[in-house]
């Protein structure tokens, strides 16, 4: 068996290019690692449950077109932390930078709604 470093799994099914690079980025600016994998599962739950399952710090994402959800280990099928459909980029930032704030057990940050019109 491979050892892995302690990063955040990320398991895609053809992301969008732009979604994927925002939640990396949202992810690098807490400073953990993340890991990406192309599936062949196509449920965005079903990703993100796999991926935290597999996940040496259980936190995963899961990625699938334009579908975004971010999952805790234990926690089941579908009982995502948060999810998105067709993300904005301060929603993509956002995934990412919780997803490792949970793993640092870090408080998750809000979209401010006041600063949307």
């Amino acid at each position: 068996m491979i050892a892995r470093k302690p990063s955040i799994l990320i398991y895609t099914h053809a992301a969008d290019d732009k979604i994927l690079k925002e939640i990396c980025a949202g992810i690098e600016e807490e400073g953990v690692f993340y890991d990406i994998s192309e599936k062949e599962q196509t449920d965005v739950d079903r990703l993100a449950f796999e991926a935290a399952g597999e996940s040496v710090l259980g936190s995963g994402i899961g990625i699938s077109g334009t579908e975004a959800a971010f999952q805790m280990s234990r926690l089941p099928v579908g009982r995502n932390i948060m999810k998105y459909r067709l993300p904005d980029t301060e929603q993509c930032r956002l995934l990412g930078t919780n997803s490792a704030r949970a793993v640092k057990r870090e408080p998750l940050k809000e979209i401010d709604d006041r600063d949307r019109a």
